[in-house]
């Protein structure tokens, strides 16, 4: 590509990632706006200014802003984390499931929440622990003089059988108290707090800092082992490092969300047929745009069949599944 249209080609992409910085900004007057009672965007700049009256600010600062920031957050880690695992494994139909985070996730929350329902407070740590724990095993299993991408896809899917047996078994021996974690198996935002802010957002932050800082050392893995290694990139070394920051994100969004499954799986192709396969722009596009795809399908899942709140996890799979069905069949013809 001569210098003219490379030159022409990031000036698109920084108007497109500012585009979307613009997107980011109206879903969330939207996700705060909407909801049993409207609320005008003057309103809201009213209410997060200190002003306005008090049901109004209680609604605002309490109940939707945190929510809010809650989907964004786990919006931007999932689709961060899927295209950093695409990236790595250079499969395109990887996200978090396959290194086995939301099964492990879902176990230990579905444990605690059946086993001992009086501690519901203390689902979202349970779930990080699980998603740690099943990311942990997965190292373990395909560590050998560092991490095999097709050993670690193998035993992700090893894992998340193993995690996934483990809560088929709780449901059958527990049947009369499943009903209590049908919502988060399902994966919503329903009862979010400042409290699950402060949980997702300091591993939000390192994170994806973490992410954009090795976007360089990711684009130089796309050109193959040798090349990135003839670059000066210890291959070994920042891979295992990708992996981690990607596990990261994963496990605190899965945490505060449940089961929510393909963001990282569509976001990040969404993003790549726009912005290209350079990480330094794809990366940073696609934390927002899983941000803004994320609090969108919230916002729809709570206000369109009120007063029934739909978890936001039925809204994903079906966007998500027939765009998967869409993926694999193009790479059989390949």
């Amino acid at each position: 590509m001569n210098p003219i249209s490379l030159e022409k080609r990031n000036k698109l992409r920084i108007i497109i990632f500012c585009a979307l910085g613009i997107f980011l900004l109206l879903s969330f007057f939207i996700s705060i706006s909407c909801g049993a009672i409207t609320i005008t965007y003057t309103d809201i700049y009213t209410a997060l200014t200190g002003g306005g009256t008090a049901d109004t600010t209680r609604i605002v600062n309490v109940l939707r802003l945190p929510r809010t920031l809650v989907t964004a957050l786990t919006g931007a880690n999932l689709a961060l984390a899927g295209c950093i695992l695409q990236g790595v494994l250079r499969n395109p139909l990887a996200d978090p499931g396959i290194i086995g985070v939301s099964a492990g996730a879902g176990l230990f929350a579905m444990f605690l929440m059946i086993l001992a329902p009086e501690a519901m407070n203390l689902v979202p740590a349970a779930a990080f622990i699980g998603a740690v724990l099943s990311t942990g095993l997965v190292f373990f299993l395909a560590w050998e003089k560092g991490i095999n991408p097709l050993r670690m896809i193998l035993a992700g899917v090893a894992i998340a059988a193993f995690f996934g047996g483990g809560m088929t078994a709780l449901s059958v021996f527990y049947s009369e108290r499943i009903q209590g974690t049908v919502m988060w198996m399902a994966g919503g935002f329903q009862g979010r707090s400042w409290s699950h802010v402060e949980m997702i957002l300091p591993y939000s932050f390192i994170g994806i800092l973490g992410t954009l800082l090795c976007a360089r050392q990711l684009n130089a893995l796309q050109l193959g082992e040798e090349v990135a290694k003839n670059l000066g990139i210890r291959v070994v070394r920042i891979r295992t490092l990708l992996i981690i920051l990607s596990a990261l994100l994963a496990a605190s969004a899965v945490s505060v969300a449940g089961m929510l499954g393909f963001v990282g799986l569509i976001v990040p192709h969404i993003m790549r047929l726009i912005v290209g396969s350079d990480h330094e722009y794809l990366l940073p596009c696609s934390a927002i745009s899983g941000a803004v795809i994320v609090t969108l399908a919230d916002t729809a899942a709570r206000t369109l069949f009120t007063p029934l709140e739909v978890p936001v996890g039925i809204f994903m799979s079906f966007l998500g599944a027939p765009f998967f069905l869409y993926l694999l069949k193009r790479r059989m013809r390949k």
